[in-house]
């Protein structure tokens, strides 16, 4: 039973709009319900200053709107999300 009604209408939204023509930067993160991890990571660029920049973009939205549905400051999350992330193997 899913807890958030709003949850399908977004994730559909979403995912319609990475299909936009004009996407430079796309970053999906699934974590299912038996804690199987996903990531989708992409960007339309060779620059890596590029790619620093879109990416930083990404992770600041992120950030930014956890903190403020978590009722948690950018510090709590940026930390938490940092810890996380040196725990993390990607595959």
């Amino acid at each position: 039973m899913m807890t958030n009604p709003r949850f399908d209408d977004v994730r559909e939204t979403a995912a319609d709009a990475t299909r936009e023509d004009d996407v430079l930067s796309v970053y999906t993160g699934l974590v299912h319900d038996d804690g199987r991890r996903e990531y989708y990571f992409a960007n339309d660029t060779e620059e890596a200053s590029e790619l620093r920049e879109t990416a930083a973009v990404q992770l600041g939205m992120m950030v930014r709107v956890l903190a403020d549905r978590s009722e948690s400051d950018v510090e709590e999350i940026t930390d938490l999300a940092a810890e996380r992330a040196e725990n993390m193997r990607l595959e």
